[in-house]
């Protein structure tokens, strides 16, 4: 059995569209024309189908996932089964692009694929960790509890990526209302005060002066230096396809003072809280670094996962092998080496992980906090100075009027 997408009419002209799960496209004709529709469009249910029909290429978001997996945990712990959970899960999907992911997964599972298989037909959806963690829940009987473990990790990596944006959002707000104010001031708000010194004849104060060459110059290339800006992004974007680029880019980002330190604390909590869900659902240590590296965005740490996997390989102790290369903070290698030597890995990995998430939190809150206060400063500084270049020839005028 396999899912179909279709779309017909009916005799008044409607449109209606669904999934179907039939054997063949002729049969899913058969039903729709049994249903008194007459079909326009049968496609098979595939990642392809199920978002090439849209303006942007649609995937499952992080909330949709998320809501996935605590629904589908919760059925499972239920005790209902994984077909029955996933009819349940088909109904109450939101949006249609989930509805036809999930109609197709539960396609394929009663076609006689195993939950992980049918997930990885979904690749764009279901991350590869994901399937990883399923097929080691299916593997040792116990997808329910594995899936409660995999919707607290998938809500937890959501909580910890938001609250990275949320605490740049407000720094970012006041730098960008900043720029606008300034440039508004300088391209509409300064030439029309201007022109009445202009006509004073006066001689004018070095700071007015700085100020009208600036505006001048604002207005005069302001648009060149927009479209500059655009190019460079553009072609800086392009230029980091270049994988030796982009690895050496990843490495200058490591070695900033406080951003490195940043990227570091996000990758790592990343990593050890996937290694630990990994360990601690019974997937050999190999698989599990190799997945774990998936979810490991700069290039120099993951590189550092994959030379330490060939290490392990060899018989070289995990804490041994991620210490070869000196990218991971010393408390992580600390953590496994305890872990390894008590048999307890996968609780010292997610202690490592919640210990990188607070000390990364700690640091964004202080970076966050000091550069509050400096974007208002300089941003009062700049249109403290714009005032003054103004009321300077204003004060001169009054002096020489009495």
């Amino acid at each position: 059995m396999a899912a179909f997408r279709y779309e017909a009419v009916d005799r008044n002209g409607h449109v209606s569209r669904g999934v179907l799960e039939v054997d063949t496209a002729r049969q899913a004709r058969a039903h729709l024309r049994a249903m008194g529709l007459v079909p326009v469009q049968v496609h098979p249910v595939s990642e392809e189908s199920a978002s090439g029909n849209s303006f942007l290429k649609k995937r499952f978001s992080s909330p949709q996932l998320s809501l996935f997996t605590r629904q589908f945990s919760t059925l499972l712990a239920a005790g209902l089964t994984v077909e029955a959970a996933l009819n349940t899960l088909v109904e109450q999907a939101e949006g249609e692009y989930a509805r036809q992911i999930v109609a197709g997964v539960r396609a394929e599972v009663l076609s006689g694929q195993t939950l992980a298989r049918a997930l990885g037909k979904y690749g764009r959806a279901f991350p590869e960790i994901y399937r990883a963690l399923v097929h080691a829940g299916e593997e040792s009987g116990e997808l329910g509890e594995v899936m409660l473990r995999l919707a607290d990790y998938v809500e937890s990596r959501n909580a910890l990526r938001q609250k990275v944006m949320l605490a740049f959002l407000y720094p970012v707000a006041v730098t960008l209302v900043a720029i606008s104010v300034i440039t508004g001031l300088l391209v509409y708000v300064v030439p029309q005060v201007i022109g009445v010194f202009r006509q004073s004849h006066q001689s004018l104060p070095y700071l007015t002066r700085a100020l009208i060459a600036s505006s001048d110059f604002m207005r005069a290339t302001g648009w060149y230096w927009l479209a500059l800006l655009a190019s460079g992004i553009w072609a800086f974007r392009r230029a980091l396809r270049n994988e030796d680029l982009r690895y050496r880019w990843h490495g200058f980002l490591l070695r900033l003072p406080v951003a490195g330190k940043l990227i570091r604390g996000l990758n790592t909590a990343r990593f050890a809280n996937t290694l630990s869900i990994l360990v601690g659902s019974g997937v050999p240590l190999i698989k599990a670094l190799q997945a774990g590296s998936m979810v490991v965005t700069n290039l120099q740490l993951r590189a550092s996962i994959e030379h330490s996997v060939d290490l392990v390989r060899e018989g070289v102790s995990l804490s041994r092998a991620l210490s070869e290369g000196k990218k991971f903070p010393p408390m992580l290698i600390h953590l496994i080496a305890s872990g390894e030597s008590s048999g307890r890995l996968a609780p010292m990995l997610e202690r490592a992980s919640r210990q990188q998430e607070l000390e990364m939190e700690g640091r964004t809150a202080w970076l966050t906090g000091l550069m509050e206060p400096i974007l208002i400063v300089t941003m009062g500084g700049v249109v403290l100075l714009i005032v003054l270049a103004i009321m300077l020839p204003i004060i001169g005028m009054n002096q020489l009027v009495r």
